[in-house]
């Protein structure tokens, strides 16, 4: 079965990768166009394509700026592949998705229809759920839509946050790709349409905006919000006049201020500990990055740093 794997960040390696290992026949790579990145502007490269480079040399790479330029789908239709697999690509037109004979399949970082869309780890874990997983299925017009083929669940556990899930979520999603390929190659597969009545919660793209803390909210919901978007791109606040990104924080228990401190206000002994004062209850500050500063561990930070 002629296949091409479309993907571009880390998350996607992890996927070809076990195609490669378990001899798929990979004719083709799609991933994105090289891009300055860094002071110094060098073009750099995607994962994937990093990736097949050092590993893969024989397997063509194409990098299209655009999707629907003739000379691409000229190359693509060149290679006859049956199947095309899609792993943190961009949106494809519908021109691309249906030319395999066996059609696209996309795996997807939740349990779908649960968490359509482009962030579904980070608001996972922002919701406060206890559990997620992957899911590969069929493209179809509307974005991850398309009836589910496999599906495997994963936990989520207090202390995780998206760089742990999103860890253990890469492993396991390769897993289901090749399971899904090989379901795909045999002719024996399931095709279930998605329940529009299940569908509760969306995970649309995150903007630094979305990432500012509300103060408002309950210690625990704050709490959730941090882990839901760390290490990147990080929630932040304000800190005095300053900006400060916060990678990790704990609920304080049984924390009694003498003064009326009002909610989003800060107290700390300057030695050991950063309390700020949500809704409910208090959240200590365990590691944070001032803004044009490094990243540091709460006791460094205030060994450093006037409050």
């Amino acid at each position: 079965m002629r296949i091409i794997f479309m993907g571009t960040p880390e998350f996607a390696v992890e996927s070809l990768r076990i195609l490669v290992d378990n001899r798929c026949e990979v004719v083709a790579v799609v991933t994105a166009p090289d891009k300055p990145i860094g002071r110094g502007q060098k073009l750099g490269m995607s994962a994937v394509k990093e990736y097949v480079l050092n590993n893969a040399p024989n397997i063509p790479i194409l990098q299209p700026e655009k999707l629907k330029a003739p000379a691409f789908l000229e190359e693509l239709k060149s290679y006859q592949a049956d199947l095309q697999i899609v792993v943190a690509f961009r949106m494809l037109p519908e021109v691309v998705w249906q030319m395999p004979p066996l059609g696209t399949f996309n795996l997807h970082g939740s349990l779908l229809p649960q968490y359509r869309g482009a962030a579904p780890i980070n608001w996972a874990i922002i919701n406060g759920e206890k559990e997620t997983g992957v899911t590969t299925f069929f493209l179809k017009h509307e974005i991850d839509t398309g009836s589910v083929i496999f599906q495997e669940k994963e936990p989520i556990h207090e202390d995780d946050n998206v760089g742990t899930v999103y860890e253990r979520l890469m492993h396991t999603g390769a897993k289901l790709v090749l399971k899904t390929v090989r379901a795909i190659e045999s002719g024996s597969y399931p095709q279930d349409p998605q329940n529009e009545n299940q569908v509760l919660h969306h995970a649309p793209k995150i903007f630094k905006e979305t990432c500012q803390i509300d103060w408002e909210k309950p210690a625990k919901v704050v709490y959730d919000f941090v882990r839901g978007l760390s290490p990147y791109p990080a929630a932040w606040t304000f800190l005095g006049d300053k900006s400060c990104k916060v990678y990790k924080t704990s609920i304080v228990a049984d924390f009694e201020s003498n003064e009326d401190i009002p909610v989003g206000q800060w107290v700390s002994d300057h030695k050991s500990y950063l309390y700020f004062k949500c809704a409910e209850g208090w959240l200590a500050i365990e590691e944070l990055q001032l803004e044009m500063k490094k990243r540091m561990g709460i006791q460094d930070f205030l060994r450093g740093y006037k409050l």
